[in-house]
């Protein structure tokens, strides 16, 4: 079981409650911090909830301030849950060295090489013990859902594909769709899992998206036509292209002159919360 909740903060928002809790987790092994947005219909009924999986060098913080998904998520009734990135403050040689390896950039996967093994276990914390802990301490139903941004975008699609019978709709802004074929991803990938290239396919949506066969028909996803990690490292018509003749629909949206930020993120988190309703909520609407 994992640690008991501390609360952090706690602020009123569109009629619900922005909280922010800490607990020690069993899956990295060092006390974790999320973000959670309680709307006003908790108070009288289950919720379904969302999980928002941030990027690289962000905490919870960056979508709970700047994000902007309250006012959708208190229209529709929805809980959001934003994990932080990564397991911190462990003392693990080389944690800190860069922006893109380490603290802030756990990558949503489980590491097997020696060094981070034990506490880079992101993907099992997000998909098992993160939900287990929500649904036992608060009032939310089975139905869930997942997006996220560059890095967490990457995790929306990947923890999605590869838990098919998990998630109602999946979303993502800015996602690294083909991460054996970018540079974050492939420094990951080599530090996380080692060099076993076969491994790497199991965490790469533009693989797992050929095996799966979930509820899933329809992935939006928003890219900037200004991001400067688009050509580089997002490549998001490599999943366009991966999605032929499966039964998923990737809805591509190229957003003209928005950047990386969150001044693009919280332009179009409306359109995604509104997204996931269709399939979280009865009606669209709760």
């Amino acid at each position: 079981m994992a640690g008991k909740l501390v609360e952090k903060a706690c602020n009123r928002s569109f009629g619900g409650l922005q909280k922010v809790f800490q607990h020690e987790s069993n899956e990295v092994k060092c006390m974790m911090t999320f973000g959670i947005f309680l709307p006003p219909q908790i108070e009288s009924k289950k919720c379904p909830v969302l999980y928002y999986l941030s990027g690289l060098t962000c905490t919870e913080q960056n979508v709970v301030t700047k994000g902007g998904f309250q006012r959708a998520a208190a229209r529709h009734g929805i809980v959001v849950v934003c994990p932080d990135t990564s397991p911190r403050g462990l003392g693990i040689e080389g944690e800190d060295d860069s922006y893109d390896f380490g603290s802030g950039a756990g990558f949503y996967l489980d590491a097997t090489e020696d060094k981070w093994k034990t506490n880079y276990r992101m993907y099992s914390y997000v998909t098992k013990e993160l939900p287990a802990l929500i649904r036992d301490n608060f009032n939310v139903t089975s139905e869930t859902s997942v997006t996220g941004h560059s890095m967490g975008g990457f995790g929306a699609l990947m923890c999605g594909l590869k838990n098919p019978n998990q998630y109602r709709s999946i979303s993502a802004f800015s996602p690294i769709v083909n991460p054996i074929n970018c540079p974050w991803g492939q420094k990951a990938f080599k530090g996380y899992l080692g060099t076993n290239a076969d491994s790497y396919l199991e965490y790469d949506p533009c693989h797992l998206i050929k095996k799966y066969s979930g509820p899933v028909t329809e992935i939006l996803i928003d890219q900037g036509s200004s991001d400067q990690f688009f050509k580089e490292q997002l490549k998001s018509e490599n999943f366009v292209e991966a999605c032929k003749g499966t039964k998923v629909t990737p809805k591509l949206r190229m957003q003209e002159g928005y950047d990386h930020s969150y001044f693009f993120i919280s332009t179009f988190m409306e359109d995604h919360i509104d997204f996931h309703a269709k399939y979280l909520c009865s009606q669209g609407k709760i």
